[in-house]
């Protein structure tokens, strides 16, 4: 009986997804350097003019919600790669009759975005630690461990928003107006660049339902920018894992995969 041989014998068959999609982003930025440029000048102009118009203690506040922002729009990004290379290149078409499981493809979207968006918050990182330091709001690790826990959790929502969205997409020319209009509402209703506060009250419960609602608070407890005893920063926690799990939950739903 013929027994299969393998074509490349020694060369591993797992695990080689994500270094794939880690590629083609990298390959995006060396072959058009403005891509990673324009994630550092969109929220670098809010923080010029905000910094002109706003108090100075705010300023650490309003870095933050430049970094969360930032990791809001590759939800856009996301939206924006997959709808074009399921439209446009049918390369969704070959990823299903691969081995390749849509939850991976999410992720190597996701990662290979991730990359363009590295310069950017790798400068608002330093920056918050600079202003952060000089004004009262230095970067300790527990910070650093709310910023990080808060940006990995956005990364995953909004990427999945984006690709669940995309899939619905029928031709290119919707891709531009449903992905902005989505990731801008979500943006801006929440407390980013501002207090939460300093929304009306009615604003205010209907923030209290985005989970960059909670992903701000815990950021700006964690820095003493919002006062925030720990009872309070674990129930922002708490309220940021929900919130997150429901978004999954509805979009994975949404997504649609291998199918007319």
């Amino acid at each position: 009986m013929a027994t299969a041989v393998e074509p490349f014998p020694g060369v591993p068959t797992q695990g080689r997804s994500l270094p794939a999609f880690g590629i083609v982003g990298w390959r995006w930025i060396s072959r058009n350097p403005a891509v990673a440029v324009t994630p550092v000048l969109l929220p670098f102009i809010f923080l010029y003019f905000l910094s002109l118009i706003s108090p100075p203690d705010l300023l650490p506040l309003e870095i933050v919600g430049a970094m969360l922002f930032t990791m809001q729009n590759i939800g856009s990004w996301t939206l924006g790669d997959s709808a074009f290379w399921r439209i446009e290149c049918s390369l969704q078409d070959l990823f299903v009759a691969s081995p390749l499981s849509r939850i991976r493809y999410l992720f190597g979207i996701a990662f290979s975005n991730l990359i363009a968006m590295v310069p950017a918050l790798a400068i608002l990182t330093v920056l918050l630690a600079w202003v952060g330091g000089a004004r009262g709001y230095p970067l300790t690790p527990l910070v650093g461990l709310a910023l990080f826990a808060a940006l990995l959790t956005l990364w995953v929502l909004f990427s999945s928003i984006g690709i669940a969205i995309s899939s619905r997409i029928q031709t290119q020319r919707e891709i531009w107006p449903v992905g902005n209009l989505t990731f801008t509402i979500l943006g801006m209703l929440s407390p980013l660049y501002y207090p939460l506060r300093a929304l009306p009250p009615i604003w205010q419960d209907v923030a209290r339902f985005l989970p960059t609602t909670y992903a701000a608070l815990l950021v700006q407890g964690a820095l003493g920018i919002t006062p925030a005893t720990p009872i309070e920063m674990l129930l922002y926690a708490g309220l940021l894992a929900v919130c997150a799990l429901v978004g999954l939950t509805i979009t994975l739903r949404l997504y649609r995969w291998g199918e007319a």
